[in-house]
């Protein structure tokens, strides 16, 4: 078994409620995802964890290979969702009884990326050799020129700073905006330490129309926009 890939989505959503079923172009926003997945040819399995049956049984009408409840406990407001995507992992690896080599998780609210960011990313990771790969956007600020905080004391600072100061936008180093759309990571490397970033995580970088992530109507709206405006061009939504 080359690959595998998670998809985890809550039934519960206090920025969009619903949104991971709501209906996108004629067909369920979970759906987009499981479908980019499914076009890349490179997964054995699709597995889709969720806390709401009803979300469950749309993945696998959809698409999705196995279908994985998720514990109450991994489903609240603040769970963090690493502990969701290794349980997903683990309960696909226990159903298949294949443990694969790599596997990506894919976030249901970002339906703007292609197949090919998919597996550009899967890419990076065999290439690189490293624990994992994410994905970003070129940010719009930078921490060293134009992104300030808010210090203890109420006055407001740099992010960060350089010595000499950054004085042009473009002497600054790279930063990215990560846009929650793919994630893929070595699996000895993730069951060992489940985590974001490690010493050598790896950025695959992708446009920043291919890089919203739904968390609200605004961002909707524009999704529908972008994924119609790709149909007129191309032909195609994927």
């Amino acid at each position: 078994m080359r690959s595998l890939c998670t998809i985890c989505a809550r039934g519960g959503s206090k920025g969009l409620v619903g949104k991971n079923a709501r209906d996108l172009l004629g067909k369920p926003l979970l759906a987009w995802t499981i479908d980019q997945a499914r076009q890349t040819g490179l997964f054995e399995a699709i597995a889709f964890s969720s806390d709401s049956e009803q979300l469950l049984q749309a993945a696998l009408k959809a698409g999705a290979d196995i279908a994985v409840k998720r514990p109450f406990v991994m489903a609240t407001d603040t769970a963090p969702k690493l502990p969701a995507i290794r349980h997903c992992l683990e309960e696909a690896i226990a159903r298949t009884g294949n443990t694969p080599d790599i596997f990506v998780d894919l976030d249901v609210t970002a339906p703007l990326r292609l197949p090919s960011d998919i597996a550009g990313a899967v890419e990076m990771l065999e290439r690189t050799g490293a624990r994992n790969v994410i994905t970003g956007a070129p940010a719009r600020r930078s921490p060293y020129f134009n992104l300030v905080e808010a210090r203890a004391d109420g006055s407001i600072a740099l992010s960060k700073t350089m010595n000499p100061p950054v004085v042009r936008r473009q002497d600054a180093p790279r930063c990215f905006d990560m846009n929650a759309s793919i994630y893929a990571w070595r699996v000895a490397s993730f069951l060992e330490n489940p985590s974001v970033f490690y010493p050598d995580t790896q950025l695959f970088e992708m446009p920043e129309d291919r890089s919203i992530d739904i968390d609200s109507d605004l961002d909707f709206t524009l999704v529908e926009l972008l994924l119609r405006t790709r149909l007129a061009s191309t032909g195609t939504t994927s």
